[in-house]
């Protein structure tokens, strides 16, 4: 059972109201995302790339600055190191296409998923060394390599590690010691010594703002590499983090630029997936977009994706664009089978009872193991761990809820992990096939959530009468896009609706159509894209046997119900009409 929550933030709503020409409900709205005063709302309405903070105030920027011009000038061999996730290949093409533009004399390397593992690691060194390589540097990765550094820098290589993930830490007595790795410059808004004043970075934006300090300095104009800010957009929604503050300039500016896109891959790839690059939004990135790019290294190589950004002709785009797209298909139907099993490990055994999921799916593809666990954790709301087999080790990716901090808890178990990362809400991890029932139990005994927490908020944003939802209201409601985590699309509600009829819609009749009426006697139409079975279950649970057959067949009879919602429009042959997107129900 979800909680809902009615947000009541309050604010002197006429006076911002008047002060940036909006409405006094849009202010609401604004003030619910925790934007305070005069200037965050200004830089929230309005924010462009102007206000972006210069990357030299980042910890160690200006060594990597004066390593990178040195090593160009010295026709040094460069080698970027990324990760195979969005985040990495986008951090990856970014770093190759600027430093190639300064006349490094560059390549990369990315790990394989299965064979190298997360990372920088000994076997990415060594191919470095055999090759000749003088300087790597890491992206997306490389904080928590401080053993694979040292043994880099042994070798006698230099090494400039970027990254945006947390520094491991030993923690004793209750005070959290950091451990760096010893490169030659680490740089990473969330050093604890850092003062860079955000520091909800993504790789790619670490990497975008490293070359941008690195242009300044060789005195070319950073705007030559402004194209690639298409790369650090899609890498922030695709890896998932917050859009505020600097992301969500970052974003609205790479949406800006797709919707033009003179990049042939990325051209390719919205063509061959039905994306409309004019009303292209942040769901795109991470539904479509996202999805295939990542396809890449969960079921192949993550260097196709890389390839597809760096494709020079419309016939290799579109190519690696199709070969991208079916691996992407084969994703989702591999993933389905793995989220069956772990569905039945929750219902029939005793890992189901846990607060902290730890399931083990053998066959489950390591790849697919966080997106399988983002989906149990959704349907039940509750931290999960996703375990399956590796090469020589168990490996596992975990998802979490808001009210439990993963990267801490694993933390707290380190001596069961071979290795491990990640943040708050994501992590990764290897280990001995020994050691899964040990972690389970240890992690729930560790476990401090109450039955509150495991109960998913819903947060309203504010009750909404259907005769507010007009072509002006939703021009407005633009105002706040891009959409995503830590900037989410409103949540409207509205009790005691009355539902009038329905009918599934969908190739697999699994979504609804409904004409529903509000208090004030207002009708609209509505859509629900979730679980059409179980809505309708909820109408015969609340209102006996024979009433969604009812409302089914046209003849619903004192059918109410409370909704969330989010409105919309509906085209049809050139006619626009409002509606509302039923989200939740009561």
């Amino acid at each position: 059972m979800k909680r809902w929550v009615l947000l009541r933030k309050g604010a002197d709503f006429a006076a911002i109201s008047q002060k940036f020409h909006i409405s006094p409900r849009l202010a609401g709205l604004i003030r619910n995302r925790d934007i305070i005063g005069d200037k965050a709302i200004d830089d929230y309405l309005n924010g462009t790339i102007a206000d972006l903070h210069d990357g030299m105030q980042m910890r160690d920027m200006d060594r990597a600055v004066d390593i990178l011009t040195e090593k160009i000038r010295e026709r040094a061999k460069i080698r970027v190191i990324g990760d195979y996730d969005i985040d990495g290949v986008c951090a990856v093409y970014i770093l190759l296409e600027a430093l190639e533009g300064l006349g490094a004399d560059v390549d990369m390397d990315i790990p394989d998923r299965i064979l190298d593992g997360y990372g920088l690691n000994r076997r990415l060194i060594d191919r470095a060394y055999q090759d000749g390589i003088d300087t790597v540097v890491t992206c997306d990765n490389g904080i928590a390599a401080a053993d694979e550094t040292a043994y880099a820098k042994s070798l006698g290589m230099t090494v400039v590690v970027t990254d945006h993930h947390e520094v491991p830490y030993i923690e004793t007595e209750g005070e959290k010691h950091y451990r760096l790795p010893e490169a030659d410059a680490v740089v990473d808004p969330k050093r604890p010594d850092c003062g860079y004043p955000f520091q909800g970075l993504c790789g790619a934006a670490v990497a975008y703002k490293l070359m941008e300090c690195l242009y300044e300095a060789a005195g070319r104009d950073a705007e030559d590499i402004r194209g690639l800010m298409e790369a650090v957009g899609i890498a922030t929604v695709g890896d998932v983090m917050d859009l505020t503050g600097e992301n969500r300039i970052l974003v609205k500016q790479a949406l800006e630029m797709l919707s033009n896109s003179r990049n042939p891959g990325l051209k390719a790839l919205m063509e061959c997936t039905g994306i409309d690059g004019a009303s292209i939004s942040a769901y795109h990135i991470g539904f479509v977009i996202g999805p295939c790019i990542n396809a890449g290294g969960r079921l192949d190589t993550a260097k196709r994706a890389l390839s597809l950004l760096r494709a020079e002709s419309k016939r290799e785009a579109d190519m690696l664009a199709g070969d991208l797209k079916a691996l992407n298909d084969s994703r989702k139907e591999l993933t389905e089978a793995a989220v069956r099993e772990a569905v039945r490990l929750v219902e029939e055994t005793e890992a189901g009872k846990d607060k902290v999921l730890v399931l083990y799916l053998p066959g489950c593809q390591e790849s697919l193991a966080g997106i399988a666990a983002g989906r149990i954790r959704e349907r039940y709301y509750r931290p999960v761990f996703i375990l399956t087999d590796g090469e020589s080790e168990v490996k596992g990716s975990g998802r979490s809820i808001e009210d439990y901090p993963m990267f801490e808890e694993l933390t707290r178990c380190k001596e069961l992990l071979v290795r491990f990362g990640g943040h708050k809400l994501a992590a990764g991890l290897s280990m001995k096939r020994e050691n899964i029932e040990p972690l389970r139990r240890m992690l729930n005994e560790n476990c401090r959530l109450t039955d509150l927490e495991l109960q998913e908020k819903v947060s309203i944003d504010m009750e909404l009468p259907f005769s507010c939802i007009t072509e002006e209201f939703m021009q407005e409601l633009a105002l706040l896009e891009p959409f995503g985590k830590g900037n989410t699309k409103p949540v409207f509600a509205a009790r005691n609706v009355e539902l009038l009829s329905a009918r599934r819609i969908g190739k697999k009749h699994n979504m609804l159509k409904l004409r529903v009426r509000d208090a004030d006697h207002v009708s609209m139409d509505a859509v629900y894209f979730g679980d059409a079975d179980g809505f309708l279950d909820a109408v015969s649970a609340k209102h006996g046997n024979g009433s969604a057959s009812g409302l089914l067949a046209g003849r619903a009879s004192g059918i109410r119900m409370s909704l969330t919602f989010y409105p919309g429009v509906n085209e049809y042959m050139g006619n626009r009409t409002m509606q509302i997107v039923i989200t939740d129900y009561l």
